[in-house]
């Protein structure tokens, strides 16, 4: 009777698992479909007139070939991001893209990460590990703080890329895997080169194509939308039935400069966002270092004002000439250049130099 029910158990599992089959595959195919749409470049939040605009054309030309990609920037301002919308735009979007951040651990854990391990290769391997490269076969991997990494854990990385193949820990074979290579670092590899802190080689493999991400701070246009994206977001998360910026908070927004970027700022609104009484979120909400330190930038932009003597028109004489000073000697005193800069005539230039003594 025990032997009669486990038959007929498997049997039934065995149906199931029949039936099941398209219907996770339907799944799974609707998951990424989502992912894609989600992911996509157009889909990075933006003004129209910002740099991000040009970083994403470029990116999304260079997406259908098998090129490695380096991606420069500042951490927090969306490297990841971009170079998922990469892999989602490529040939290999249904296939995996895999993450690591180098940083996070020890050469040898990261070599065990990435490239796998053999049982009894080291104390504490006590069965197979299948590495991040060999499960992103076809797919796409993206190398995190690519900087970070020792020279000899560089030399391992180098092979891996010209010959296409990994050895995991242990193991006396080599695999074939096939893997698309996008990277990121926050420091300027070119300086680690030049200190023998990079090596030559491996930078050229992993830069054949570089991005470099400006700053937060260098596009305050992207701040109010990207400010309103995560603001979205934070709201569905906390469930909070609706929630808008005051025009003071947004401009404190834009003041601010945003040293830890967009994951700074998504901070700053997830506690604004947690403190809110109501579906307005006023300037008084925000950290004080975000207050003060707007507050501090915008003295310091006037600054240069306060060494300016006299009444008025003095001021504006001396700002005046400090303006024809700058101008003039950043277009190495061309002056045709420089009048059509500063929307004079060469005549009208003259003038101005014969009366403020700039002429010499």
């Amino acid at each position: 009777m025990e032997l009669f029910r486990l038959q007929q158990e498997n049997e039934l599992l065995n149906i199931e698992l029949k039936a099941s089959e398209p219907w996770l595959k339907v799944k799974v195919d609707s998951k990424r479909e989502q992912m894609r749409e989600r992911s996509a470049m157009d889909n990075i939040v933006r003004a129209p007139d910002s740099s991000m605009s040009k970083i994403c054309a470029l990116l999304a030309r260079v997406s259908p070939f098998d090129i490695s990609v380096l991606i420069e920037g500042e951490s927090g301002v969306g490297k990841e991001l971009l170079a998922r919308a990469l892999h989602y735009a490529s040939h290999r979007r249904d296939r995996p893209f895999v993450v690591e951040n180098c940083a996070a651990m020890p050469e040898q854990l990261l070599e065990s990460e990435l490239f796998g391990h053999k049982r009894g290769a080291f104390t504490g391997a006590y069965q197979d590990r299948i590495g991040l490269f060999q499960q992103a076969d076809g797919g796409t991997i993206f190398l995190d703080e690519i900087g970070e990494t020792s020279p000899a854990f560089q030399a391992k990385l180098l092979r891996v890329l010209q010959e296409g193949e990994i050895r995991p820990v242990g193991s006396p074979r080599p695999l074939k895997v096939n893997v698309r290579v996008v990277s990121a670092t926050n420091k300027l590899l070119p300086e680690l080169v030049r200190a023998g802190q990079f090596r030559e080689d491996l930078y050229y493999r992993l830069s054949a194509f570089t991005v470099s991400v400006p700053p937060l701070r260098e596009r305050p246009q992207d701040i109010p939308l990207i400010a309103q994206a995560l603001l979205e977001e934070a709201r569905h998360h906390y469930q909070r039935p609706a929630a808008r910026f005051g025009e003071d908070t947004l401009q404190a927004l834009r003041d601010y400069r945003w040293p830890g970027n967009v994951r700074q700022l998504r901070n700053e609104i997830n506690r604004m966002l947690v403190l809110s009484d109501d579906d307005l979120l006023g300037a008084e909400l925000l950290s004080a270092e975000v207050l003060q330190a707007a507050a501090e930038e915008q003295v310091a932009e006037l600054a240069f004002l306060t060494g300016l003597p006299g009444d008025l028109k003095t001021r504006m004489d001396e700002l005046e000439k400090q303006i024809l000073r700058e101008t003039l000697t950043r277009q190495r005193w061309n002056k045709t250049r420089a009048a059509a800069e500063l929307g004079l005539s060469r005549v009208g230039l003259r003038n101005k130099l014969t009366r403020y003594g700039l002429e010499k």
